[in-house]
């Protein structure tokens, strides 16, 4: 399905290759450099900024952001430059870089707190992606400084205090309103913390994408809805049992609107029919209003027979009824090959029962927590490296895992993949449950494992966007996604 996507590669494959790159192009480094500052250039004209305050470390960045220094002046608007060690001389191209902002009546100065009171935006060039450990105590300051004033940043290729493999805040870190990054995405900017601190993230491939991209091989690729060709049209003649018979399992007692949640949106997108088996206490408030779902309690065996997929683990709980249900659909899709989507206590079940399975075509879609638990690890250690953590976990199970989140990334265990599409709206209970109907439902109707991955997490995460833009973040019921979803899908 996937018609066009965008690549991500880490911090090391720029530096390796864009020398090569610009070799080929017929350019030296310092020429990229400039083009760089002419890049921050072009982004800073969007703040429309009378005084402007310039950030400025001892390495490229720094460069970059001389370059855009002497634009700025030239272009008669005020711009003041205050560096992390006004005296200290740079190296290679930074150096000429200073100089230029120098030659051109420029000043360097010590930065001080009260710079902020009077600017009416920052330029951020005080690290850049080659940062490993914690920003020194000088740094936090200006970084802590700089997010206290709340004005509007332009952070140059990264945020301050990033990594920019990893998106992990390492000690503090610029919270950007725009982050103007060069050559290339870094996977850390893709996802978590990172997607957080950059802001609006921009591209500026310097003219060199044809070179750099025949050089280097993309650790990861960017989605958005976009990215997807339509589902194709339905046959004139066809009936629900073309569009797939879907088994959604789950809702304890007590619990039993997340399965409600899932197997509604699992209908509005599109599966043929659905059926839930659940807890005998809950068959009643999963039927009423929703007669389009049949409900049952009894003979699991015979609607695992009936089924072209599950989805397992919304509101299934972790007491006896709900191990029982777990054992009887695992060993049924193991031995019968059924595509499986894993959510919610069938995620915390599988955690103790690793050993147990051998999972063939299943989807797990974890949270950062449930993550942590796949794979022993804490939370903490998931999200500072997302990346790592999805892949482990994809390859650990042998299966296709989702690792929900700002940027929620999809891992194959081989190729990730990583959703531009979502917003705040979709952190509320409940979201989770309809993600995982969504995937159900294009299992059901055809798609593989990968692609309805892909694509269930896309939609859903657009629908939230949607959902956001037309009546604000706060409030949103996971809900209030379906219709939007049945839009989208056609």
């Amino acid at each position: 399905m996937l018609n066009k996507q965008r690549h991500i590669y880490t911090k090391e494959q720029v530096r390796s290759y864009e020398g090569e790159a610009a070799k080929q192009r017929g350019i030296d480094l310092f020429t990229l450099m400039q083009r760089a500052g002419e890049a921050v250039y072009k982004q800073w004209q969007s703040f429309n900024a009378k005084l402007t305050l310039i950030i400025a470390g001892n390495g490229n960045n720094a460069g970059d952001a001389y370059i855009a220094a002497c634009l700025i002046k030239d272009s008669g608007a005020e711009v003041k430059v205050c560096a992390i060690d006004p005296v200290k001389t740079l190296s290679g191209d930074a150096a000429k870089a200073k100089q230029l902002w120098l030659d051109n009546g420029g000043i360097v100065n010590e930065f001080a707190n009260s710079d902020l009171d009077c600017c009416d935006c920052v330029i951020d060039g005080l690290l850049g992606t080659g940062l490993n450990s914690p920003v020194r105590e000088n740094y936090c300051e200006i970084i802590t400084a700089i997010n206290q004033s709340e004005k509007p940043v332009l952070s140059i290729d990264v945020p301050s205090g990033i990594n920019a493999n990893t998106g992990e805040v390492l000690g503090a870190a610029i919270q950007a309103t725009k982050t103007l990054t060069f050559i290339a995405i870094k996977q850390g900017l893709s996802t978590g913390t990172g997607k957080q601190h950059a802001g609006e993230l921009i591209l500026d491939e310097l003219a060199l994408e044809d070179a750099f991209s025949q050089l280097a091989s993309p650790c990861a690729h960017l989605i958005n809805i976009d990215s997807f060709n339509r589902l194709g049209s339905r046959a004139l003649n066809s009936h629900k049992g073309n569009h797939g018979k879907l088994l959604c399992v789950g809702g304890n007692q007590g619990t039993a609107g997340a399965i409600r949640l899932s197997s509604e949106a699992a209908l509005r997108a599109g599966a043929g029919m659905v059926k839930v088996y659940t807890h005998q206490s809950s068959i009643m408030p999963i039927s009423i209003g929703r007669a389009e779902l049949m409900v049952m309690s009894e003979n699991l065996e015979q609607a695992l027979e009936w089924a072209s997929c599950v989805v397992l683990g919304p509101g299934l709980g972790q007491d006896e009824w709900a191990k029982k249900t777990f054992c009887t659909v695992m060993h049924y899709c193991q031995e019968h090959n059924t595509p499986l989507v894993l959510d919610a206590d069938a995620l915390n079940l599988l955690a103790e029962n690793a050993s147990a399975y051998t999972l063939a075509q299943c989807v797990l879609t974890p949270h950062p927590g449930e993550a942590a638990r796949l794979i022993s690890k804490n939370t903490s250690e998931i999200e500072s490296n997302r990346f790592e953590s999805v892949r482990l976990c994809a390859k650990r199970y042998n299966a296709t895992c989702i690792l929900k989140g700002a940027g929620s990334l999809i891992d194959n265990g081989k190729s990730t993949w990583v959703c531009e599409n979502g917003n705040a709206a979709l952190a509320v209970g409940g979201s989770g449950d309809v993600l995982t109907g969504i995937i159900g439902a294009l299992l059901a109707q055809g798609l593989s494992i990968d692609e309805a991955a892909r694509y269930g997490v896309t939609l859903h995460a657009r629908a939230g966007e949607v959902a956001a833009e037309e009546q604000g973040q706060r409030g949103m019921l996971p809900s209030d996604l379906f219709q939007i979803v049945r839009s989208l899908i056609n």
